[in-house]
């Protein structure tokens, strides 16, 4: 049998060694120091390997989409990160939130930050995928949705005080936020997941 057609190498989470584990800053996030080795592809372990892991939670994102008007609803806010890494400071983006409890499901989150975010009551809801964010260094996933809403509902400035949120709604047709993916207006991933899923099944939700 030749090399290129045997059966690759399935590793999993037995195959590698947790050697040390400590908390190195706990602020709005945290960082978590790993000290670990791991199984080699050639056979054998790896020496060992000191990394920081960026820890904040796990998220669920929705995009909101009108099927009888064909609009989608996207919210406007202040992104530190956007602005230190020298893009817009003022993304335009679709409605997420952070699962704070391990009871709360990633369907509850996405029905109460569309309230809370936008001003509206989620329909229907369809499961688009999961997925990391950055596994090189940060533990969060990501679940994300489209759900049917009626577009006619959204608008204003939204937002917690609490959390120091100012969130501006903009209600645009589905192909206006396709061709702002397209053009790099829209630069966060989890938008352009969304809003490439709908590009690709909105015919069937109009249905």
């Amino acid at each position: 049998m030749s090399q290129h057609s045997e059966k690759p190498q399935s590793f999993g989470m037995e195959d590698v060694d947790i050697l040390a584990k400590e908390t190195v800053y706990q602020g709005f996030f945290k960082m978590v120091r790993y000290r670990f080795r791991h199984k080699l592809f050639a056979g054998g372990w790896s020496g060992e390997i000191s990394r920081e892991m960026f820890e904040r939670g796990h998220a669920a994102a929705l995009l909101p989409y009108d099927p009888i008007t064909d609009e989608v609803v996207l919210i406007e806010q202040f992104r530190v990160g956007a602005m230190a890494a020298g893009c817009a400071p003022w993304q335009l983006e679709i409605v997420a939130g952070m699962i704070d409890h391990q009871d709360e499901s990633a369907e509850d989150v996405v029905k109460r930050e569309a309230m809370e975010e936008a001003g509206l009551t989620v329909a229907e809801l369809e499961k688009v995928t999961r997925y990391l964010s950055s596994s090189g260094g940060c533990s969060e996933m990501l679940d994300i949705f489209v759900g049917t809403v009626d577009s006619t509902q959204a608008g204003g400035i939204h937002g917690l005080a609490e959390e120091s949120e100012d969130i501006r709604v903009h209600v645009v047709s589905r192909e206006q936020a396709y061709e702002w993916v397209e053009s790099g207006k829209i630069e966060n991933a989890a938008s352009i997941i969304a809003l490439q899923w709908l590009q690709l099944n909105y015919s069937r939700l109009q249905k």
